[in-house]
């Protein structure tokens, strides 16, 4: 999969990650990059970034760590473990790792990090490749695949 970076296309439509702002900074040999900046109605009551969007991002984070490794394209997430270590303020940047991959398993780190380096969460995470399925009346898996120029 080829994407120009930075880049707000993540090689599938995924609109719960378009609607968050995240750009991904990094794609190559199992590392993974993504950048955020919380909007307000990204934030908890105390102003800072929600725990769900930050586990959002860490989980985005891993699994493009895991599609990042050479002739992988579909991840989907089969469990995550995530520690928060401060609030998560201001400008973010998650850092992801593929630590070991099967088959048909990859396993996964990730950290955000605020504007001054400091970790705020990271989580483990593992992962099940997938291949992309035909979409139609018998698929039961379809994705909401980005429209390449091909299909111009």
């Amino acid at each position: 999969m080829s994407i120009t970076l930075p880049s707000t296309d993540f090689g599938v439509a995924i609109p719960f990650v378009k609607h968050l702002g995240f750009v991904l900074t990094v794609f190559s040999d199992g590392q993974s990059e993504i950048r955020y900046m919380a909007r307000p109605e990204h934030l908890n009551s105390y102003s800072v970034t929600h725990g769900g969007a930050v586990m959002t991002l860490l989980d985005v984070t891993m699994a493009m760590a895991a599609r990042a490794a050479p002739g992988r394209t579909g991840v989907v997430t089969v469990e995550m473990k995530t520690s928060f270590m401060r609030p998560s303020m201001g400008p973010l940047v998650a850092r992801g790792t593929l630590k070991h991959h099967t088959a048909t398993l990859a396993f996964t780190e990730a950290t955000v990090f605020d504007e001054h380096g400091k970790a705020c969460a990271h989580a483990t995470g593992t992962f099940k490749y997938i291949k992309r399925l035909p979409t139609g009346s018998k698929s039961v898996n379809s994705f909401n695949r980005l429209p390449t120029q091909a299909d111009a």
